[in-house]
């Protein structure tokens, strides 16, 4: 749910500026010779992506700080038991790892970690351990970065302005240690992860009549038929009109259970006894809360919230707990997507043991994001998991991509689901991020593109309002891609000033498309899964092997169109960061305009809304049948791919007779595609696997 409004009021925007397959973009400069490599050096795949900017000198920091990705010890072993647990009929299939055994079984050697530790040394640098066994942390000079993995560190100055770093030729380590290396963190500063929350377009402009729907009584606001009524809602709330939320602030807990028909179970189907968390990088009022909750299930009703920091967390004291080097942002800029995520979360999963609020300071590194994936894996309390922020791929990088997948695949071990927002710019996920200048190519985003990771794509329900209705039905044949009127389309033009690119930014869309990175996982098959748009490996794909597809975006959806939200409260809040060089970071819920008589308001859209939901549904699963799921890819893939559970357990969502057919390129066709996946959920199906 990436709100290009929000980012330039609140400094949200991401500087990444790095771009795949190593075709320079816009005014790219040539990058410098690589510098000699001694015959004992060996270069680390996907170290290196060209830059798209400007070069202004090398790097010189007097500290800083890297994480070396080391690969598991028994990477076969590793993957021979992903594949007992999630086959059916093997001996080891479900039987999910204990906290702590994934590290004992699969840790790198000791003598591996001694050797890199020494090599690091020996370069001068200081080694300290993380969160995870599979990342360790060197800290020293720039210059004894440079030299000790046999490259440089330029500056750059990005064709949207923005300066960052990154390393200016592949990284390279000892060749008797190449094979326990996956990559390095920390090299570049571009992975800097954004809220996926989206309010309303970026522009308002006065229709042709000279009126704003914002004059209208707040429970009159139509759906936009025409592109005048979509720029015509204002930019800066308030955000109403629909659904039967305070001030039409639009769906209730009760709307939207009614309408993708969950149970009639009890506690027992509303998450009774498991446990759910949301991945954050951002402070959050617990009040907000309570008066949300409290507002649909009354007065006695106790949001059982559980803290943990990371890093010192979102509003630390001071900012000693940063990586070396490294940025971190404090404060609450990220309000809006924390208590989204939760009372989400509440909305789904209202009996829920308790909702675990991970939280970090949000780094330009990736660092601290790492930290806190590890920490949840590593805890494993969570059944289900969700993300809301992430970032396109070239700019995650391959050395990140890969620290995280080692994180997914112990959190897969251990049972655990994981969800994340497939983006908010349809299939071009870069144009937000500050990226590629005049170019707009097809990017995805990172973590939704990891295979241990499901894929949350976003639809709509367009004309469909159910009012105050508190149990309306399903609304067969309206829930359509979120693409509002069809607006964002990169068919016609590549580059980031043509009018589709400039609505995609505006107006948002649901994410969907390939990775470049990872190749399809075997999970990933079912009607219209291998289709005209499928692309094959290495060259789209550089972890696939020839002719092997790439992983395909999103797996499922939800309603995610902020103008058929979800009902949020959040009232923002003054704190000042203690960011020594403050990055713009205020409240984002703190500048919104009330929504009259309900101040506090709003309605809500974005991917980031529909990655909770499936997070809590899922945990609604493993609470009604007392055990986790674990990845669920597994499970709704071959749902998907049984005629009679696909009619019973999801909606397909087709484009027929639909204003909005794709996602501003991928479009939307029957059984699996890049625009919507599988299609958006029947709860009664997914949560007691009984289809009615």
């Amino acid at each position: 749910m990436r709100a290009l409004g929000l980012f330039r009021r609140f400094g949200w925007r991401a500087l990444a500026v790095l771009v795949s397959t190593g075709v320079l973009a816009g005014s790219a400069a040539a990058s410098a010779p690589p510098p000699p490599v001694g015959p004992s050096m060996a270069q680390i795949p996907g170290s290196y992506l060209p830059a798209s900017g400007t070069p202004s000198g090398q790097l010189s920091a007097s500290q800083m700080s890297v994480e070396v990705v080391l690969a598991p010890g028994n990477a076969a072993g590793l993957n021979s038991l992903l594949t007992s647990l999630y086959t059916p009929g093997s001996a080891g299939y479900g039987q999910w790892l204990a906290a702590g055994q994934f590290e004992s079984q699969f840790a790198p050697a000791p003598a591996t970690v001694q050797a890199m530790t020494t090599y690091l040394q020996g370069k001068g640098l200081t080694v300290q351990p993380t969160a995870t066994p599979f990342l360790l942390r060197a800290i020293g000079t720039s210059a004894q970065i440079d030299a000790a993995f046999a490259t440089t560190i330029d500056n750059y100055q990005g064709t949207q302005g923005e300066s960052f770093y990154s390393n200016a030729t592949p990284a390279s380590v000892p060749a008797s240690l190449a094979s326990s290396v996956l990559g390095v963190v920390g090299l570049t500063n571009t992975v800097r992860l954004q809220s996926s929350a989206q309010l309303t377009p970026a522009n308002a402009p006065a229709d042709r009549d000279g009126h704003r729907y914002g004059h209208q009584p707040s429970c009159e606001i139509p759906y936009p038929t025409t592109l005048a009524q979509l720029q015509a809602i204002p930019a800066n709330g308030p955000f109403n009109g629909y659904g039967g939320g305070p001030g039409c602030s639009g769906l209730t807990p009760s709307q939207t259970n009614s309408i993708y028909n969950a149970p009639h179970f009890g506690p027992r189907a509303a998450g009774a006894g498991a446990s759910v968390a949301v991945f954050e990088l951002s402070g959050y009022n617990h009040a907000d809360i309570t008066t949300w909750a409290q507002t649909f299930y009354g007065p006695h009703y106790t949001p059982r919230l559980v803290d943990i920091n990371v890093d010192g967390g979102p509003l630390a004291p001071d900012t000693s707990q940063c990586p070396t080097g490294d940025t971190c942002i404090y404060g609450y800029g990220g309000d809006i997507e924390v208590e989204a995520d939760v009372e989400q979360d509440l909305t789904v999963a209202p009996a829920t043991n308790s909702v675990l609020v991970y939280n970090a300071p949000n780094d330009f590194t990736g660092q601290t994001e790492l930290d806190e994936y590890a920490t949840i894996a590593g805890q494993d309390v969570a059944d289900s998991v969700s993300s809301s922020w992430g970032l396109c791929e070239p700019d995650a990088g391959l050395g990140y991509a890969e620290a995280e997948n080692l994180i997914f695949e112990q959190m897969a071990a251990q049972g655990q689901s994981m969800f994340a927002s497939a983006g908010d710019t349809g299939a071009f996920d870069c144009i937000r991020d500050g990226t590629f200048g005049n170019n707009a190519p097809l990017q995805v985003d990172d973590p939704a593109s990891q295979p241990w990771v499901t894929s949350t794509g976003g639809t709509s329900f367009e004309s469909f309002d159910p009012g105050s209705n508190p149990f309306p039905s399903y609304p067969y044949g309206t829930e359509a891609v979120w693409n509002t009127l069809d607006v964002c389309s990169g068919n016609n033009s590549s580059t980031a000033t043509s009018p589709g690119i400039v609505n995609c930014n505006s107006y948002g869309a649901g994410g969907g498309g390939h990775s470049i990175f990872w190749p399809m996982p075997n999970y990933q098959r079912g009607p219209g899964v291998i289709n005209p748009f499928t692309v094959s490996g290495p060259s789209n794909c550089a972890l696939a092997a020839t002719g092997q597809p790439c992983r395909e975006t999103p797996d499922i959806s939800a309603n995610a169109d902020p103008l058929t939200g979800y009902a949020e409260y959040c009232t923002g809040s003054s704190y000042v960061s203690p960011n020594p060089n403050p990055v713009p970071y205020g409240s984002a819920c703190l500048g919104l305009t009330p929504t009259p008589g309900a101040p506090g308001w709003f309605h809500i859209g974005g991917t980031s809304l529909s990655a909770p939901l499936w997070g809590a549904l899922l945990s609604d699963r493993d609470a009604f049948h007392g055990h986790r799921s674990g990845n669920a890819n597994y499970l709704l893939y071959s749902l998907f791919d049984n005629p009679f559970t696909y009619r019973t357990d999801f909606h397909e969502i087709t484009g027929f007779h639909q204003v909005s057919n794709n996602n501003g390129f991928y479009p939307v066709a029957p059984g699996y595609n890049e625009a919507t996946g599988i299609g958006t959920p029947n709860f009664t199906g997914l949560i007691t696997g009984w289809g009615f």
